[in-house]
C-alpha cells in the first residue's frame, strides 16, 4: 500500500492510499483523483518523508492510519489529511455539507430567482441550494437576501449513504 501526501490546486491538503505507483498514476491521468473537499482534479503530490517498518512492532501512529484505512468510504476520504486541525476542519466541513443537502432543496440554476421569490414573499419559505454566479450572489445580498456561497465536497454529490 503506497500512502501519498496530496494537495489540490486550492491547497487542501489530503492523503490518497494506492495500491502502487503505477496505481495512482493511472487514476490521475483518468482524472479519478479528487480533492475530497472541492472535487478539483488538478492534483500534485507534497513531499513526505517515507515510512519505514524497521521492526515488527506497531506505533499507535501505525495502527491509527491502518484503523483510519479500513471501511473508509467515499464521505470520508476527507478525513485524511495533513494535520490534527485539518482533519477536524475537513471533518465539520463534510458534517456542514450532508446538514445542508439533508435539509435544502435543490433548485439548481434557478437559486438567484428562487432566492427572491422566498425573500419577497412569492414562494413559501425554505432552505434553498443551487448555482448562482458570483456577480449574482452579491446582488441577492445587496437586497437583503441572505446568501451563504458553500463549494458542496465532491464526495456528497452521489448518492447519501
Amino acid at each position: 500500500m503506497k500512502v501519498l501526501d496530496l494537495q489540490c490546486a486550492q491547497g487542501h491538503a489530503f492523503e490518497g492510499w494506492f495500491g502502487s505507483e503505477e496505481d495512482f498514476q493511472s487514476q490521475q491521468a483518468r482524472a479519478l483523483v479528487q480533492c475530497p473537499l472541492c472535487g478539483d482534479a488538478s492534483i500534485s503530490k507534497k513531499l513526505s518523508a517515507p515510512r519505514l517498518n524497521l521492526s515488527r512492532t506497531s506505533t499507535p501512529e501505525s495502527s491509527g492510519r491502518a484503523e483510519q484505512s479500513k471501511g473508509a468510504d467515499q464521505g470520508d476520504k476527507a478525513l485524511a489529511v495533513a494535520g490534527p486541525q485539518d482533519a477536524n476542519m475537513a471533518k465539520l466541513w463534510m458534517e456542514i455539507g450532508r446538514h445542508l443537502m439533508a435539509n435544502t432543496t435543490d433548485v439548481g440554476q434557478r437559486f438567484a430567482e428562487e432566492a427572491r421569490k422566498i425573500h419577497y414573499g412569492e414562494a413559501p419559505e425554505r432552505g434553498i441550494r443551487g448555482q448562482t454566479s458570483a456577480r449574482e450572489a452579491r446582488e441577492l445580498m445587496e437586497e437583503g437576501i441572505g446568501v451563504l456561497p458553500f463549494a458542496v465536497p465532491e464526495a456528497l454529490k452521489g448518492p447519501l449513504q
